[in-house]
């Protein structure tokens, strides 16, 4: 997943690491884009070695642009290659159970106005399984052990239920507009990411029991 998102974002303009690191979180959220220098770098390097980006530049950093704790050297600009964007079609193009995960959902969805409508389909309606059987889950847990559970403990199993009816709703939704060919509306602006039948609904791929 992290491949993708750093072959898809590289499509849109070349990025040095840190910034590759900040449009992480601005496109996928904090909580699914908490990505350590640890894993960010290793993988830039086994793009390059694949062949699929390149360093473009390298240009000095600037103070505010330095993560704390780290030196303040010189930024590598990295760019997609030929193989890099043939890579990203390639990757974009899956629809199999990785696809279905949170992470793998909401790093796909992300990148939903590059995916073709069938392959969109069929992510959509493998999450609305999964989901299904999540909740489905979740009830079987209250329908047979609520009665064993604490008032907490309880809550959070009807938290999370009340989380996947909604996030089941939503891709409904999705499904019916992707077969009617539309794209989902564009919210008023000033409302921007509110839904109309929930003030505060989870991103993409991400239930209310992952939330701070």
């Amino acid at each position: 997943m992290l491949e993708l998102a750093i072959l898809g974002l590289l499509q849109e303009a070349p990025m040095h690491g840190y910034e590759l690191r900040k449009e992480l979180t601005a496109k996928l959220g904090a909580i699914r884009a908490a990505i350590s220098y640890g894993s960010l770098y290793p993988t830039l390097r086994r793009l390059q070695t694949a062949g699929w980006i390149t360093e473009a530049a390298e240009t000095p950093a600037t103070a505010d642009e330095v993560p704390a704790l780290t030196s303040r050297r010189g930024r590598v600009v990295y760019e997609i290659t030929a193989e890099g964007k043939e890579r990203f079609a390639e990757l974009i193009g899956q629809a199999g159970p990785e696809t279905y995960d949170d992470t793998g959902f909401g790093v796909h969805f992300a990148f939903f106005a590059r995916t073709d409508q069938a392959t969109r389909l069929r992510i959509l309606e493998g999450r609305r399984r999964k989901i299904e059987e999540r909740r489905e889950g979740l009830r079987d847990v209250l329908g047979r052990a609520a009665e064993r559970l604490d008032a907490y403990t309880l809550e959070l199993q009807r938290h999370g239920l009340d989380a996947c009816e909604r996030e089941v709703r939503w891709l409904e939704e999705l499904i019916a507009n992707e077969r009617s060919g539309r794209a989902p509306a564009a919210p008023d602006p000033g409302t921007a990411g509110v839904r109309r039948d929930d003030p505060n609904p989870p991103p993409p791929g991400e239930s209310r029991t992952e939330r701070p």
